[in-house]
């Protein structure tokens, strides 16, 4: 499997997921009135990285990432993932 078919099976699978659930959560917390300024702006910047993401698998479908920079983004990910299961 080449270097951009992995990245966008781990920005479909894992990662867009992950953060739509997260993004679920802050908006139950935001409708029953329970949110901080802190999740509202945390909201903001989940919306701003779905975004960043999307425009990623439409440039791995597009064929503007070398396999590199794919390779790059993929060690990115790992280690954000790696982070949030340690906190």
């Amino acid at each position: 499997m080449t270097n951009a078919e992995t990245l966008k099976r781990l920005l479909n699978d894992e990662v867009l997921p992950d953060i739509e659930e997260y993004m679920d959560e802050l908006f139950a917390l935001i409708a029953d009135k329970k949110a901080t300024d802190e999740d509202k702006e945390e909201l903001e910047n989940m919306r701003e990285l779905r975004k960043e993401f999307q425009v990623m698998l439409e440039e791995l479908g597009s064929g503007e990432m070398d396999e590199e920079e794919c390779l790059e983004i993929i060690e990115e990910v790992r280690e954000m993932q790696e982070g949030d299961e340690s906190e």
